[in-house]
C-alpha cells in the first residue's frame, strides 16, 4: 500500500523549456567529479518531472557530480551514483537496523488490519467475546474497525506541522508509544467506548509512523539500495497482515480473544521505541534545521556527520563522512538561498502539470476508493457469511488470503519493471472489478459454493498488488 501522488510525467508529455541557470558560485563545480555521493540524496532519477513552486521539503538533490537536482527549481537532468560509477561504502550490519525499527511501524499498521478481521468475529460471540456488550449493531462495530482509520487521519494531520519539528526519529518514537497505548488501551478495554478510544490512539500512531518511517528510510539509505529498502517496507506492511491473520487465528477460540489480538502489537511497539531511540536523527533533518536557522549551525553540522558515520559503519569523525555533510550543505544552501522565485503552488493546476497531477491524484483516489482495506479488515466475516461457519475456519482461510498477498507483492515488487506499469494497472482494475462480480454473484446467486467466495477475494487482493505497483511511479 503506498500513498504518494507520483512525481514523474509520462514520457510523451514535453520537458519545460525555459532555461535555468545554476545559483552563482556552484557553475565551475557542476561539471566536476567528486568522489562522495550525497548520503541525503533523496531524488527520483526520472528524466521527466512535474515542475514545482519552491517548496523546501520537497527540495531533492544529487551530488555524484554535485550537479543541483532541486524540483522546485526545474534542473532536471537525470543523475545517480551510477553515472559516475562511484558507490558509497557503507556496513550492512550498520544499515539493516535504520530499516527494520521504522519498517516496524508498517508491519504495525498491517498487523492491525489482519488482527482486526478476527477481533471482530471474537468480539461479536456470545461465547468467545467475555463481555457483557458483544451485541454490537453494525454501526458500533464498524467504528471499532474504522477507528484506527479514523486515528490515521488525524495522525496524518498532526505530523503535517509537527514532524519537521520532531525530526523522523522522535516522530516514530512518538508513533511507537501511541502505539503501545492505543494496544493496551484497546486490549484492556471494560467497555466499548475505551475500546474505541484505544483504536483511535492505535490510529494516530499509524498516521504518524506511515508518514515518519519512509521519509527516515530514504534519507537515511545509501543511494545504491535506497529504492530496494522503500520496497520492502511496503513488504512489511503486507507481513504484519499475514502475522495479525495468524495471530487472529491462534486466539480465536479463546474466551476474550480479541483482547490478545489487540494487545500484541504493544511488545513490538516496544521493540520499534527501544531501536529508534539507539539510533541517530536523519543526517537530512540535521542538517534542514541547520540551513534554515533554526539552531546552531556548526552544532548541527557536527551531529550530521557523527549520524552519517553511525549509519554507515565508519569510524566516527572519518573524512568521507564529512565531505558528504560539506557536499550536501552546498546543495542545501544553493537550495535555500535561491534568490528568484521560480513559480508558485497554483502552477501545479496548469497546463501538462494539471494532467499529470490529475491522474496521478486520480490513481490515488480510486485506490483508496475500490475499498481494499475493508475487504481485509473483513475478510474472516466475510468468509464466515460465505459458508465458513466456524469461527476458526473462518480465520485459517483468512490466513490463505494474507499468504496469497505477500506472493502477489513479491512478484509485483520483482517484475513490474519487466511487465510494465501500464499493462499491470489495466490487469490490476479489471482483476478487482471481475472479483467483485463474483462476490456479488455468490451472495445473490451461488450461495452454495463457498469456493467463488474464496476465489473472488484471492482474486481481489491479488489484483490489488498489481493495481499498487503502478501508483508509486
Amino acid at each position: 500500500m503506498a500513498y504518494a501522488l507520483p512525481a514523474a510525467l509520462p514520457p510523451a508529455l514535453p520537458h519545460y523549456n525555459k532555461a535555468r541557470r545554476s545559483p552563482p558560485g556552484l557553475r565551475s563545480q557542476a561539471h566536476s567529479h567528486r568522489r562522495f555521493p550525497s548520503p541525503i540524496d533523496i531524488s527520483n532519477h526520472s528524466s521527466h518531472f512535474i515542475k514545482m513552486p519552491l517548496l523546501p521539503v520537497l527540495t531533492t538533490f544529487s551530488y555524484p557530480r554535485c550537479r543541483l537536482h532541486a524540483q522546485s527549481r526545474g534542473d532536471y537532468s537525470p543523475s545517480s551514483s551510477a553515472d559516475t560509477g562511484a558507490s558509497e561504502a557503507f556496513s550492512w550490519p550498520a544499515v539493516v537496523l535504520p530499516f527494520l525499527f521504522p519498517a516496524l511501524g508498517g508491519l504495525l499498521f498491517g498487523y492491525d488490519i489482519g488482527a482486526t478481521s478476527g477481533a471482530a468475529i471474537s468480539l461479536q460471540s456470545a461465547e468467545l467475546s467475555g463481555t457483557g456488550w458483544f451485541n454490537l449493531s453494525a454501526v458500533q462495530l464498524g467504528l471499532v474497525v474504522s477507528g484506527s482509520l479514523y486515528g490515521a487521519l488525524a495522525g496524518s494531520l498532526i505530523a503535517f506541522p509537527t514532524a519537521d519539528f520532531l525530526g523522523r526519529r522522535r516522530e516514530l518514537i512518538v508513533a511507537a508509544v501511541l502505539y503501545i497505548i492505543g494496544g493496551l488501551t484497546t486490549g484492556y478495554a471494560s467497555n466499548l467506548s475505551i475500546l474505541i478510544l484505544g483504536r483511535l490512539l492505535y490510529g494516530i500512531g499509524i498516521g504518524m509512523a506511515m508518514h515518519g518511517a519512509p521519509l527516515y528510510i530514504a534519507e537515511t539509505s545509501p543511494s545504491q539500495i535506497r529504492g530496494t529498502l522503500i520496497s520492502l517496507k511496503e513488504l512489511f506492511i503486507v507481513l504484519g497482515i499475514l502475522l495479525g491473520y495468524l495471530v487472529g487465528s491462534f486466539e480465536i477460540n479463546s474466551v476474550g480473544g480479541w483482547r490478545f489480538m489487540y494487545g500484541f502489537s504493544a511488545p513490538i511497539a516496544l521493540l520499534m521505541v527501544i531501536g529508534m531511540w539507539s539510533l541517530p536523527p536523519s543526517p537530512r533533518w540535521l542538517l534542514l534545521r541547520a540551513v534554515q536557522g533554526k539552531g546552531p549551525f556548526n552544532e548541527y553540522k557536527e551531529k550530521a556527520a557523527y549520524a552519517l558515520g553511525k549509519l554507515r559503519g565508519r569510524t566516527i569523525g572519518d573524512k568521507t563522512s564529512k565531505e558528504q555533510i560539506e557536499d550536501a550543505i552546498i546543495s542545501l544552501k544553493a537550495t535555500f538561498n535561491e534568490k528568484e522565485s521560480e513559480g508558485n503552488f497554483l502552477e501545479v493546476f496548469e497546463g501538462a502539470s494539471l494532467k499529470a497531477f490529475l491522474i496521478g491524484g486520480g490513481l490515488v483516489f480510486f485506490q483508496q476508493i475500490t475499498g481494499q482495506p475493508s475487504v481485509l479488515y473483513y475478510a474472516a466475516p466475510i468468509l464466515q457469511s460465505a459458508g465458513f461457519s466456524a469461527a476458526s475456519d473462518a480465520t485459517r482461510v483468512s490466513v490463505v488470503i494474507g499468504i496469497f498477498k505477500l506472493l502477489m507483492t513479491g512478484i509485483a515488487v520483482l517484475k513490474v519493471d519487466d511487465l510494465g506499469r501500464r499493462p499491470l494497472l489495466i490487469s490490476g482494475v479489471s482483476g478487482i472489478v471481475l472479483s467483485l462480480f463474483l462476490l456479488a454473484a455468490y451472495y445473490k446467486v451461488l450461495g452454495g459454493l463457498s469456493f467463488v467466495a474464496v476465489g473472488a477475494l484471492l482474486l481481489y487482493v491479488g489484483s490489488y498488488q498489481n493495481f499498487w505497483s503502478y501508483e508509486g511511479s
